[in-house]
């Protein structure tokens, strides 16, 4: 039996990563060469974004995906980037049957799914199936849903969650003291930090209660996420990770003081993967 692919969840923060990676874009690079080196390559993605919503969990199947440009103001450089994908019909009907989600004929890439694989696999010769999220589904549910997708794993389809483990673009907008907006490598605020590392020690203490209740019990919740979509993703990448292995972080960071751009891995595999992304920092011409 082939090695499982570790569920992934990933910050993809804003729009402007495609152009200005950053620590977030580097460790992205470095953690498709890890994949690449330790598991292959996989037979699909399995996207589930901040971006893509519905009412419920519908996968989304189609012959071609390109990139959506779904968001306004940014430079022109920004909208003449391309990530034309592979997608994967049948697959999608069969993950469909086995698991009783629906499918939709429906093609595209949003910007939180695009802007991450552009850096895991820049070629775009992977197949993508977006799987829809529900955003007022709560946290609990989606681990559940998650779950129910543990078994695709093992078949060789790399679940990968994207959204930010903090965001609250508002604090992006809101000038210091002297009047300026934060930098982009401004100092953390002290509510970012204590979420994400409330988060951090509850994941590795695997406390799914507190995990799941996170907007009562970690500090600052609704601060660092006024609405909690672009944290939802993490839940469903954690339940198909399995409630028996802690989430692992693998990347720790954030830009203007207080966009968290945390990565977590989840499952049994997902030391290994940390062991084979140490492996390429130490030696770049891995992979």
């Amino acid at each position: 039996m082939n090695k499982p692919f570790p569920p992934l969840f990933v910050s993809h923060g804003s729009p402007m990563i495609a152009l200005e990676p950053g620590e977030a874009g580097a460790f992205m690079r470095r953690l498709g060469r890890a994949l690449d080196a330790s598991l292959g390559r996989p037979k699909a993605v399995l996207a589930v974004s901040a971006h893509t919503t519905a009412r419920e969990a519908v996968l989304l199947g189609a012959d071609r995906h390109e990139a959506v440009y779904d968001f306004g103001g940014f430079p022109p450089a920004l909208y003449e980037l391309r990530y034309d994908a592979p997608g994967d019909r049948a697959l999608a009907a069969e993950i469909g049957r086995r698991l009783g989600l629906p499918v939709f004929d429906h093609a595209g890439l949003d910007h939180g799914i695009w802007t991450a694989l552009r850096y895991l696999y820049p070629d775009a010769d992977v197949p993508v199936i977006p799987l829809t999220l529900p955003p007022h589904v709560p946290p609990a549910d989606l681990l559940a849903l998650g779950e129910r997708l543990a078994a695709l794993a093992s078949d060789g389809v790399l679940i990968l969650g994207t959204g930010s483990i903090t965001h609250n673009l508002r604090l992006l907008m809101r000038p210091d003291a002297s009047g300026r907006r934060p930098a982009e490598d401004a100092p953390e605020s002290a509510e970012s930090a204590a979420f994400r590392d409330w988060f951090a020690r509850r994941s590795a203490a695997r406390d799914w209660a507190a995990l799941t209740d996170y907007r009562a019990q970690a500090p600052h919740a609704v601060l660092m996420h006024p609405t909690d979509e672009h944290l939802l993703p993490w839940y469903v990448a954690a339940g198909a990770g399995g409630r028996d292995a802690s989430p692992l972080r693998l990347h720790d960071g954030v830009t203007f003081a207080s966009l968290g751009m945390d990565a977590y891995a989840f499952g049994a595999g997902a030391p290994a993967l940390a062991r084979a992304l140490d492996a390429v920092e130490r030696d770049p011409a891995i992979a």
